[in-house]
């Protein structure tokens, strides 16, 4: 079965995950003013992709200038890689492309451990993305563990490109916050 197979319920019933649903889960991180160049761009863009609707536009137009733009806040100390194969342990069936992962590596050839973030890019039904992102959460945690780099959480997103809900998996426990972030 591929990441985009599972279901939210199917990811919590086999890896006996326990579900905390939050209110604003991330709300003690400072805001961060993007650059005024990315803000223009985002903003054209946006419209660009709405249009088009489709989820490759999505992915192209909003969701890959963000994770750039959160790159480059971090100078650089962090990676980017889409649409690769993530296939962790295939007998748990943990397997596929993601969209986008987030590695907290400065490597950008190779996929190193840390994996911190995945995010899955949807054409319209967030919901649709949970399970799909978060069995990609829990591969995450695996690839992390055997390459003896454990951190203690992994987080993820599933968007639309224009809404985006957020999800952070520490152990066993998956917390979804219930806000939904709206691009602008």
């Amino acid at each position: 079965m591929a990441y985009s197979s599972f279901t939210l319920d199917a990811v919590v019933t086999t890896f006996q995950l326990e579900i905390t649903e939050s209110a604003n889960l991330f709300a003690e991180v400072v805001p961060v003013a993007p650059r005024s160049r990315f803000t223009a761009d985002l903003a054209r863009n946006v419209q660009l992709a709405s249009a088009t609707n489709t989820e490759k536009a999505k992915s192209e137009l909003i969701v890959a200038p963000v994770l750039v733009e959160l790159r480059e806040h971090a100078d650089r100390r962090i990676s980017l890689f889409s649409g690769i194969d993530f296939s962790v342990d295939v007998d748990s069936e943990l397997t596929g492309v993601c969209d986008f992962l987030v590695s907290l590596s400065p490597v950008q050839h190779l996929l190193q451990a840390p994996v911190m973030a995945l995010v899955g890019a949807k054409k319209d039904a967030l919901t649709l993305g949970l399970g799909q992102c978060a069995a990609e959460m829990v591969a995450a945690q695996r690839f992390n563990a055997e390459k003896g780099n454990d951190i203690s959480w992994v987080y993820g997103a599933t968007t639309t490109g224009v809404d985006w809900k957020f999800l952070k998996l520490a152990a066993r426990c998956l917390h979804i916050d219930m806000e939904l972030y709206p691009i602008r």
